[in-house]
């Protein structure tokens, strides 16, 4: 039976394309056991769809946030590229626990993505769990990611300089 929501762990926003539907399904239990709130925002099935869609709403819903997020496609490339394209967004590819762990610790990463097609699902899961449980390490860590986030605004003023 899985235990009722952590309070002092995030809440975990999760969204797929079809390649990456199953492992998601397989996460999204996983966290639940484990006592997260989780909340989906799809797909919900293996029928063909566009990752930009799914990356766009999970971004939306974890920027700005406490949440963090949890994206899977084929490779995680695709993914990646496309949640990145929202302001606020640190979205990380990890295909083992130690680039999972930097991507946290190093980067502040909000986003993690995963590979359906690249990882194993025991594999994917130990990843999502190894990112969950890493904390940003701060000190020097955080004058880079100061200067990543800049860059969000540093876009939006071009843009709006056009």
């Amino acid at each position: 039976m899985p235990e009722e929501a952590n309070l002092d762990k995030p809440k975990i926003v999760l969204g797929a394309d079809h390649a990456g539907f199953a492992l998601k399904e397989a996460i999204k239990n996983s966290l639940i056991e484990q006592g997260y709130a989780v909340e989906d925002v799809g797909t919900w099935s293996d029928e063909s769809v566009d990752y930009p869609d799914y990356a766009q709403k999970v971004g939306e819903r974890v920027s700005g946030t406490e949440k963090l997020g949890v994206l899977v496609c084929g490779t995680a490339i695709g993914m990646t590229i496309a949640a990145n394209k929202v302001d606020g967004i640190r979205a990380a590819q990890a295909h083992d626990l130690f680039t999972a762990r930097m991507a946290r610790e190093h980067n502040d990463a909000n986003v993690l993505t995963l590979g359906a097609r690249v990882v194993p699902e025991q594999t994917g899961l130990a990843i999502v769990h190894e990112f969950l449980g890493a904390k940003f390490l701060g000190g020097r860590h955080q004058r880079r990611v100061d200067k990543i986030n800049a860059l969000d605004h540093h876009a939006a003023a071009a843009k709006a300089a056009e």
